[in-house]
């Protein structure tokens, strides 16, 4: 235990960078303020991973979160600033869409259930979890959505490649601003391995 804390402030130190903004308020005149806590490596792929028991709890949004899912395809990329630029284009994103840390958020349960809710719309189901890659599937009444699980300084980094995060907002949140999804789908598009989605924090 006290082994795995001093791993996790080293890593923390050596790698860490800011990824996520959050809008303040709720008015149309926010201002994306608030460095949040970054993805540990900025990579899915060799970042630091839960084990399934500390996935177990309620999940709010905090801010965007983006990552790579390799070293290779985020240096490719341009490295952090890269993630940082659709980390801050994402948070306009989901400004347009509404949604929020009161409206947005996940529980994992024990026994492989999850309930939801993305924009305010609840859903639930089942979920499978690699805690060996991080890689995440919620089985849900409409199909199965896969993604990565990520830790961040704050909390949960919970990212999806374009079409998975598509399918999450507008089959589960059902989001109707077709060109916030547009968008976002496209900031997921922007270069090879990058994932979208949201930093979650308990």
């Amino acid at each position: 235990m006290p082994l795995l804390a001093t791993m996790t402030i080293m890593l923390s130190s050596c790698f860490s960078t800011g990824l996520g903004t959050s809008s303040t308020g709720g008015s149309t005149g926010s201002v994306l303020t608030n460095v949040l806590g970054a993805v540990l490596s900025n990579v899915l792929l060799g970042g630091m991973t839960f084990d399934q028991s500390d996935l177990i709890g309620s999940w709010n949004y905090s801010a965007p979160s983006a990552a790579f899912t390799t070293e290779k395809a985020l240096t490719k990329a341009g490295g952090t600033t890269a993630v940082s630029n659709i980390a801050s284009s994402l948070a306009s994103n989901y400004s347009n869409i509404g949604i929020n840390r009161s409206n947005t958020s996940f529980s994992f349960l024990a026994g492989n259930k999850f309930s939801a809710k993305v924009n305010g719309i609840p859903f639930s189901g089942t979920y499978t979890y690699n805690a060996q890659n991080g890689e995440i599937a919620l089985k849900t009444a409409t199909g199965t959505i896969k993604g990565n699980v990520t830790k961040t300084q704050k909390g949960m980094g919970l990212m999806f490649d374009s079409s998975q995060m598509v399918s999450l907002l507008h089959k589960e949140g059902k989001v109707n601003n077709t060109a916030a999804l547009q968008a976002v789908s496209k900031l997921a598009k922007s270069s090879d391995g990058a994932r979208v989605g949201f930093e979650l924090t308990k």
